[in-house]
């Protein structure tokens, strides 16, 4: 009977193999080339993976990471590894401070500054709507123009905004209201100056199949139940609708407070393009 018993197994019921997957748990660790923005102008057959942003103040489709910056635009770097060793040198600076994560996500008007070749550069959107790191003065490095996101009451009643790029600031001034811009000076976090968001200001799309381009708001439109529509005429006198959300105040009339890359912000048609190339 003991043998018998050993020999064959137990008449107790198998747990059911279920055919489901199981989910993968925690947030996703790569992003292949294929699906990183387009904006960041990566070759398609230049390998599987890019570099996934980590978490910070800018989303994932609306950043550039730090690696990218340095090798592929500056090309301070050949490699990923050459970019990491800059990096833990503690030599590169986002906005006033040492980041040496080679992911980090830069975003629209932050300021990346390299204190060793005392070079300064803005992250903005050129007239298509992709990133250029636009080099910019010292004096204007102090800076940087930031958008409100809200305006609310915080703990104990302390009236403070909250930014495109994660700040908080209290005690704003009574003025500021939702979708104006304020110019930030980055070595000490206080508010200097705003920007209404009203007919005249000087916008540059960030979003939106217009995105990048610049323009004078000539006109608001709220529609109840649906998205608010700003009309927007550039310095060409081509007029262009989009939702209120994707401007960002950069100036008034046909003054920006920061430097604007190639183009100005004008977008061409390809005709235009083309008779621009043919004259060179």
């Amino acid at each position: 009977r003991e043998a018998s018993s050993l020999r064959f197994p137990s008449s107790r019921p198998r747990p059911q193999q279920t055919s489901e997957a199981k989910m993968p748990r925690g947030p996703k660790k790569h992003l292949k080339r294929l699906n990183a923005p387009s904006h960041w102008m990566l070759d398609k057959l230049g390998g599987v993976f890019a570099p996934k942003p980590s978490p910070g103040p800018h989303k994932q489709r609306e950043c550039l990471p730090l690696c990218l910056i340095l090798r592929n635009r500056l090309k301070y770097a050949l490699t990923y590894k050459e970019v990491t060793t800059i990096l833990q040198q503690r030599l590169v600076k986002v906005d006033g401070k040492v980041r040496r994560d080679k992911c980090y996500p830069t975003g629209i008007m932050d300021v990346v500054s390299i204190d060793k070749t005392d070079e300064h550069f803005r992250i903005i959107y050129d007239a298509k709507g992709r990133f250029v790191v636009h080099s910019i003065t010292a004096l204007e490095a102090q800076y940087k123009l930031c958008k409100v996101n809200k305006k609310r009451l915080g703990d104990k009643g302390v009236p403070c905004v909250n930014l495109h790029d994660g700040r908080t600031i209290r005690y704003p001034d009574p003025l500021i209201s939702e979708h104006d811009s304020v110019m930030v000076d980055i070595a000490t976090n206080k508010i200097t100056e705003f920007i209404k968001y009203e007919a005249g200001a000087l916008v540059m799309l960030t979003g939106g199949r217009n995105a990048g381009r610049v323009g004078v708001v000539t006109r608001r439109e709220k529609h109840k139940g649906s998205f608010e529509i700003v009309h927007v005429k550039d310095a060409s006198g081509h007029e262009f609708a989009t939702r209120a959300s994707n401007a960002f105040v950069i100036g008034t009339g046909n003054k920006p407070m920061v430097s604007l890359p190639k183009g100005k912000g004008l977008r061409m048609s390809i005709v235009e393009e083309l008779e621009k190339r043919k004259e060179k």
